[in-house]
């Protein structure tokens, strides 16, 4: 299911004394969680709040409107923030890895169902999905245009043409 709020990072500390907070990242870059203005504090958008952030090292420093001093800063340490999807529109081929996580992968052939994405690990030179299968095993598989052949979040599915050695043939 497609969800409107996603996670992009939590609060795990303070900075200074005038209130900024340390976002530890759960997105790509402190550039793109720099993007938002508005971000939430649950993931049905009731709690809206002003931010203005910028890159530090691996995390952002936020600045929360009317969060003024370190003591309120405080009171936010370990909450999540959600960003709104409408906030950041995508190509249509690139997807929010919480879309494709749980999508069921399958043969585009003969619809045999591989497992479903527990996972998106990032290599690099390509994406690199974790599939578990009803055994409890997990393969990997690097999204390449060669195997993966269409993604579909809408009804969480994937349809793939495995390579010899993908999976284990039994």
């Amino acid at each position: 299911m497609i969800k409107n709020y996603l996670e992009i990072g939590k609060i795990v500390g303070t900075h200074g004394v005038r209130g900024e907070c340390r976002v530890e990242l759960w997105c790509d870059s402190g550039e793109f969680f720099s993007f938002f203005k508005t971000l939430y504090l649950d993931d049905k958008g009731v709690n809206s709040i002003s931010v203005k952030s910028r890159p530090h090292k691996n995390i952002a420093l936020t600045k929360i409107k009317g969060i003024d001093t370190i003591d309120d800063a405080e009171r936010l340490r370990g909450k999540i923030l959600y960003m709104n999807r409408k906030d950041c529109p995508l190509p249509d081929d690139v997807f929010f890895v919480q879309d494709i996580i749980g999508c069921q992968v399958r043969n585009i052939n003969d619809g045999a169902v591989y497992g479903t994405v527990t996972d998106v690990i990032y290599t690099g030179a390509n994406d690199v999905y974790e599939i578990k299968d009803e055994k409890g095993k997990t393969f990997l598989m690097p999204k390449i245009d060669e195997i993966v052949k269409e993604i579909n979040v809408n009804e969480e599915y994937i349809l793939i043409q495995p390579m010899k050695g993908l999976f284990d043939e039994d």
